[in-house]
């Protein structure tokens, strides 16, 4: 009888408890369901500006306006359409005047540009009839405040040239190296849904966190926050000036190492929901 009375107490301890777990609520069921919708579009330069720490070798550049590449642009313009943004915000300052841009690109002017904030931020806007485009990238916090002290700064910034002996230093130059050659070898749209991929991102971030980044105590990482981090966390802050709806449906058009940090604050976002850009139908 007492064995009857114990597995009776056991299941319904066992009951209560599953009951308890049930009542837990998610943390996402405080926030709203439908969000803006935001694809992040990582890309390379399509002109080849080298204004970046890593340089493309003439052996490995490509020519946008011309075949294959140029039907493989027209690929991958099709494919971002299927998002079918309201909205396009582009790797740009406001000097670039975009909006003037996109007229003139609009009266057929342009075209011949290779620009990938032409050939797909305008022709993108252009052929959906969008009316507008948002120039939203941004100066980092050190900017402003070498101009402060300008000798602080240069003491700060000694010896953060990308040149350490970091031994992931050459991991990732060798990954850089591979990567470079891989838009002559392959398909364009191919290589975005590679380059956009969560494991392309995170890695991609993650070069921002060896080699300099460890320079003395904290001083690589006080630079990395100063500088990469908070720009990218002030171009997340003007993606928010433009958003006006939660049924915004917004493509932003920058180069890929800005797409690692807006992934992870996008998806740590209540307001947004970060679309994966494979998944695109």
């Amino acid at each position: 009888m007492k064995q009857h009375i114990l597995v009776v107490v056991f299941l319904m301890s066992s009951f209560f408890t599953i009951a308890q777990e049930k009542a837990i609520k998610s943390p996402a069921s405080f926030f709203p369901k439908e969000k803006a919708k935001v694809l992040v579009v990582g890309t390379f330069h399509f002109d080849y500006p080298n204004l970046d720490v890593k340089k493309t070798e003439d052996k490995h550049k490509i020519d946008v306006l011309k075949d294959p590449k140029k039907e493989e642009v027209t690929q991958l313009v099709n494919y971002i359409k299927k998002f079918k943004p309201t909205k396009i915000a582009i790797e740009a300052f406001d000097n670039w005047k975009a909006f003037e841009k996109l007229q003139k690109y609009n009266s057929g002017y342009l075209r011949d540009k290779r620009d990938e904030r032409i050939q797909l931020g305008l022709r993108i806007a252009s052929e959906l009839k969008l009316d507008t485009i948002y120039s939203i990238d941004a100066e980092s916090m050190d900017e402003g405040l070498s101009k402060i002290d300008s000798a602080y700064f240069k003491k700060l910034f000694k010896d953060f040239d990308f040149q350490s002996e970091d031994k992931y230093n050459k991991m990732f130059n060798d990954w850089f190296a591979y990567e470079e050659q891989l838009p002559q070898k392959t398909n364009l749209l191919n290589y975005f849904k590679h380059m956009n991929s969560k494991e392309h991102h995170k890695l991609g971030y993650g070069a921002y966190l060896i080699g300099d980044f460890k320079l003395d105590d904290q001083r690589g990482a006080d630079i990395l926050s100063i500088w990469w981090y908070n720009r990218n966390v002030r171009i997340f802050r003007k993606l928010q000036q433009i958003t006006t709806s939660s049924s915004d449906r917004v493509l932003m058009i920058f180069g890929n190492g800005h797409a690692a940090v807006l992934r992870q604050l996008l998806e740590s976002s209540p307001e947004y929901e970060f679309i994966e850009f494979d998944r695109l139908k």
